[in-house]
């Protein structure tokens, strides 16, 4: 009997050790991304813009999310990961410059919207780009796990060590050069993950993709598969729903924390990170909770159930009790922790449909880009009308239609499927990851 080599620390933690330096390098990029979060709406208004208007440049910048979201997807299965990742960098450094070096300095409103609006483009080709590289890459059993890791890296950045960032330099360089230090972290966070990870899965889309489709029939079928499986339609508004609070939070919470429930800015930046850094360990929980108690349940009651209560607690919470840092700290964390619920998705739905993995994960991604804009124009729309106490009540009401939708996602192996009864009886193993 031989002993087997002992396995890597890296391996251990359910790291594909190939993709190492690609979870450290999307970890800065979307510090960089992130270190705005948390200040620039505020910003925007003291550069005399309206509360609508904020909203609204908001709203094209997710809309251009969505699209290089969904495009992630089917670019890498034509391109390869690794190309989608060097454009979504590209993107990113040229339209930053050109609204910090043109659009702020001329207090222009256009092209605030062009140059921000067209940036959005650039965060999703790189980390779904990303997303799909992973997906190529890990096995099944641990999926749930390296997709946490992921996750662990995305909201790592985006907000918590982004907002943390800008809080430390904010006070000592000021709001407009913290923007173009968020530039240079972004560059270092794409070229280490760009130049040092050495994978042969970054020249070409994820496996079970390779049935030679062209270009056309790869992008049709990226949006055909919402339909001809809808248990991936399923999975992308679920997805769409997973975030969206958040990025509408992110136009309305630091007006209404500092202006209404009496925070300061630093009070409220210190509690988005505390929020998200309660996300970005819970990414790595309910990673490896979705691997053992199931992807499916996790969703629905860790995310959905957990979701319609942490929203309302949010806002409820500071309403009645005003600037109280440790009581609003709490459902501050709480939020954040049940937001990481849906991590499991990640895993779930390229898994819904493996001969066209990279197909589901455009329709999972654009899920996640629809989010960045579905959120602000929830915002956009409702605010007037409803006050922020209205908006906080739909996102909540989205978060429970998500539990009832997750009980739909069941793996093509699960009982109850017709896959399932044209194969037997299923390995234990497959009946725990649904």
């Amino acid at each position: 009997m031989t002993n087997s080599p002992p396995r890597s620390p890296i391996i251990r933690l359910g790291i594909p050790p190939t993709l190492a330096w690609g979870y450290l390098g999307l970890l800065l990029f979307m510090i960089g991304d992130g270190v705005e979060s948390g200040y620039l709406s505020p910003y925007l208004l003291d550069q005399h813009l309206s509360e609508s208007r904020v909203a609204l440049l908001f709203t094209v910048y997710g809309i251009a999310a969505g699209i290089a979201a969904w495009l992630s997807g089917v670019l890498s299965d034509l391109w390869g990961p690794r190309r989608v990742m060097w454009a979504g960098l590209g993107i990113w450094g040229v339209f930053q410059l050109l609204f910090l070096t043109v659009a702020i300095p001329l207090g222009s409103y256009p092209l605030m919207m062009s140059a921000y609006g067209l940036r959005g483009l650039g965060y999703p080709l790189f980390a779904y780009g990303f997303l799909v590289w992973i997906a190529g890459v890990a096995p099944r059993a641990r999926l749930g796990t390296a997709m946490g890791w992921f996750w662990f890296a995305f909201t790592g950045g985006l907000p918590t060590l982004g907002s943390l960032v800008a809080s430390g330099l904010i006070p000592h360089i000021g709001a407009y050069a913290t923007l173009w230090a968020a530039l240079v972290l972004v560059a270092a966070g794409g070229l280490i993950a760009l130049l040092l990870v050495r994978d042969d899965h970054g020249g070409r889309g994820p496996r079970g993709d390779g049935d030679g489709q062209g270009p056309v029939a790869t992008l049709v079928g990226s949006v055909t598969i919402l339909w001809r499986n809808p248990r991936v339609g399923v999975g992308s508004v679920v997805r769409v729903i997973n975030t969206a609070s958040q990025f509408g939070f992110f136009v309305i919470l630091p007006i209404h924390f500092t202006r209404t429930v009496g925070f300061t800015l630093t009070q409220w930046l210190h509690l988005l990170s505390a929020m998200f850094a309660t996300n970005i360990f819970a990414n790595l929980l309910f990673g490896v909770v979705g691997d053992r108690f199931g992807w499916r349940r996790t969703i629905a009651w860790f995310g959905g159930a957990g979701c319609t209560l942490s929203t309302l607690l949010l806002f409820y919470v500071p309403h009645a009790a005003g600037a109280n840092f440790s009581l609003a700290l709490l459902v501050a964390a709480f939020y954040g922790a049940t937001l990481a619920g849906y991590v499991p998705l990640s895993a779930l739905v390229p898994t819904l449909e493996p001969r066209h993995q990279g197909q589901a994960l455009a329709a999972l991604n654009l899920g996640a880009g629809a989010s960045t804009f579905v959120g602000p124009a929830v915002v956009a729309l409702f605010v007037g009308p409803l006050g922020v106490e209205g908006v906080v009540w739909i996102f909540a009401g989205m978060y429970a239609v998500s539990w009832a939708l997750a009980h739909f996602l069941k793996l093509p192996d699960e009982p109850g499927t017709a896959d399932a009864a044209r194969r037997g009886p299923e390995p234990a193993a497959a009946s725990a990851l649904a």
